[in-house]
């Protein structure tokens, strides 16, 4: 049973946009910390961007900050993950996550418990 489902990625180029969506399946959604992770290829998955279930907290990596914002639609059960000033170090698979457990947005990858399958990203030079 999938309770994720990520959308929205695809081939652009250096400095274009990309708008990441992730519909979650209300059980998994409500209550939940909602969390981006990215794996670029011979690389560890990483954190990018969480959010808590109000919304009114959200975190980012250092290397996104001021480019990336990851926003929460509680009406739609989606996550959405807005990508500004795309760089070819931004490409990898992003996968969507969510953390059923914890309140307040938390970083490390085995925090979160429902994953989705992941979205292609790729940014050409």
């Amino acid at each position: 049973q999938v309770h994720l489902v990520e959308s929205g990625g695809g081939l652009v180029q250096a400095g274009a946009s990309l708008r990441l969506s992730c519909t979650v399946d209300v059980r998994t959604f409500v209550g939940s910390t909602l969390g981006w992770f990215r794996q670029a290829p011979r690389k560890e998955r990483e954190f990018v961007a969480g959010v808590n279930w109000s919304g009114g907290k959200t975190s980012y990596a250092d290397p996104v900050k001021g480019r990336f914002t990851i926003s929460r639609d509680n009406r739609e059960n989606t996550v959405y993950l807005q990508m500004d000033g795309l760089s070819p170090e931004d490409a990898g698979v992003y996968y969507c996550a969510a953390d059923t457990r914890d309140r307040d947005v938390v970083t490390t990858m085995q925090s979160y418990d429902a994953w989705g399958q992941g979205t292609q990203v790729t940014v050409s030079s």
